[in-house]
């Protein structure tokens, strides 16, 4: 990292980085082209980090975000073979995140399940999630529960 000629060496150790809620990109010299690569996007880093590990340790190829924008810009970079998407995020929702992924081209048929800790979502925020494509499951999820969801999601 070079530092400019306005900039110090603590100045540069003290900015944050560029993009501090990807948390994981893709690590493709860890993934070959027949890796199947999952998408979590969590604002909850113990969350993304224990799912990440999991599937990580299953042989899936694993990105993770901290937000919405952040899993968006992923997505678009990374164009995962599925989506572990959390319903209740600060500013853009799961299910704004769904359906701006459903305006995609390239990702509109990307599976996706909505992982949340919410019992009490409204009728009608599950049917719209159900017409857009997305499954639903609940916090907590074992490490069996979420390798089945996740080939579940995966099959062809």
């Amino acid at each position: 990292m070079g530092i400019s000629p306005s900039q110090t060496a603590l100045d540069v150790q003290l900015s944050p980085p560029e993009n501090d809620a990807v948390i994981a990109p893709l690590e493709p010299y860890l993934v070959d082209a027949a890796t199947q690569t999952i998408l979590i996007v969590d604002d909850d880093r113990s969350v993304a980090d224990i799912f990440a590990r999991m599937l990580k340790l299953e042989g899936f190829g694993v990105a993770t975000a901290l937000t919405a924008e952040a899993g968006l810009q992923l997505a678009d970079e990374v164009g995962p073979d599925a989506i572990l998407l959390d319903m209740r995020m600060p500013i853009t929702s799961g299910l704004q995140f769904l359906r701006l992924i459903r305006s995609r081209p390239a990702l509109h048929d990307t599976p996706v399940a909505i992982v949340t800790g919410d019992y009490f979502l409204s009728d009608a925020i599950q049917q719209e999630l159900r017409a857009l494509g997305a499954s639903i499951r609940y916090k907590p999820l074992w490490l069996e529960d979420l390798i089945v969801l996740a080939k579940h999601l995966l099959r062809p």
